[in-house]
């Protein structure tokens, strides 16, 4: 069964009566309706592949390990983990800009290449529309979960952490067995994810893995472990994988919308906490062990995928 399509410009209970049907089926859903001009995601794209398109030394000049404990910036082939395994992908480690020298982890200035200026104003526009389409998104999971419809962007959402990422995959042989990104679940609230026309996302379905190819004008959207903790495991986070065997470079825009970094996530109110639906996770984990802040959790999962950065000062 395909993904659905979900109108994000239909009347809120309407989306949010669609979004909870897909967040209980398989988590996942397309989005439309979401106002962003597709002239933005075109200069991005244009922007990252020339990026790309560099050599290697150049694009280490932005390194991550040059930003420090913000940990934004260039990583190459095989440097990030998945379950402890490297991944066939390179890409760009974006957030929130701020100012050097702010005093929590994976916060502060962004890294821009000099010799692709088109990329910083196209990365900021894009993070700034994304964060506006993503509390929309949010509102109607509220409603849809019984909860006001600013429950949570007047919460845990009104400083939200936000994280960009550009990926690139290198074409792999269709008989391989590594993986652009591996079996893996989001860890905050939400994922809205532009792709190229390239295909290779799958998402695990209860009837096993479907492909989830790219449709134009639309978002891929996905919610996160946060909002599976919060809902006792009424939405569930859905795992999927990534895997480029079109012949063709790879790119694709993932933007995640998570908990303010320093908020507490217990479980949500009333009817918004109905009860784990019986599934095992596919790691074995139970997100209800967890406690602290949103950004306790998220500095120990980012050090598990980039290791040799957790010693950064």
């Amino acid at each position: 069964m395909p993904l659905p399509i979900i109108d994000l410009a239909q009347p809120l209970p309407e989306v949010a009566r669609d979004l909870e049907k897909a967040c209980r089926d398989n988590g996942f859903f397309y989005l439309t309706g979401h106002g962003v001009p597709p002239t933005l995601l075109a200069e991005l794209d244009r922007a990252a592949r020339q990026f790309f398109e560099l050599p290697e030394p150049e694009k280490m000049k932005i390194a991550m390990a040059n930003g420090g404990k913000a940990w934004r910036g260039f990583f190459p082939v095989g440097d990030e983990l998945t379950s402890g395994k490297p991944d066939r992908k390179e890409g760009l480690y974006f957030g929130t800009e701020l100012p050097a020298g702010h005093p929590l982890p994976l916060h502060g200035p962004n890294q821009f290449p000099s010799l692709v200026p088109a990329l910083k104003p196209a990365v900021l526009a894009y993070i700034e529309a994304l964060t506006g389409v993503a509390q929309q998104v949010m509102r109607a999971v509220a409603v849809s979960l019984g909860l006001d419809q600013e429950y949570f962007a007047s919460g845990y959402t009104v400083h939200p952490t936000v994280l960009f990422r550009i990926f690139h995959y290198p074409p792999s042989p269709v008989d391989a067995d590594d993986w652009g990104v591996g079996e893996h679940t989001d860890y905050g609230l939400l994922t809205l994810l532009a792709q190229d026309a390239n295909g290779g996302l799958q998402v695990r379905s209860p009837g096993g893995w479907i492909d989830a190819p790219p449709v134009p004008g639309t978002f891929v959207c996905n919610i996160g472990d946060m909002l599976d903790r919060m809902t006792g495991g009424y939405y569930r986070s859905t795992p999927h994988r990534v895997r480029n065997v079109s012949g063709n470079e790879r790119l694709s825009f993932p933007f995640f919308f998570d908990p303010d970094f320093t908020a507490e996530v217990p479980p949500l109110p009333g009817a918004a906490r109905r009860g784990d639906d019986g599934h095992p996770r596919w790691d074995g984990a139970d997100l209800q062990a967890f406690t602290g802040t949103y950004g306790d959790y998220l500095v120990a999962k980012v050090a598990k995928v980039f290791p040799q950065l957790i010693q950064l000062p």
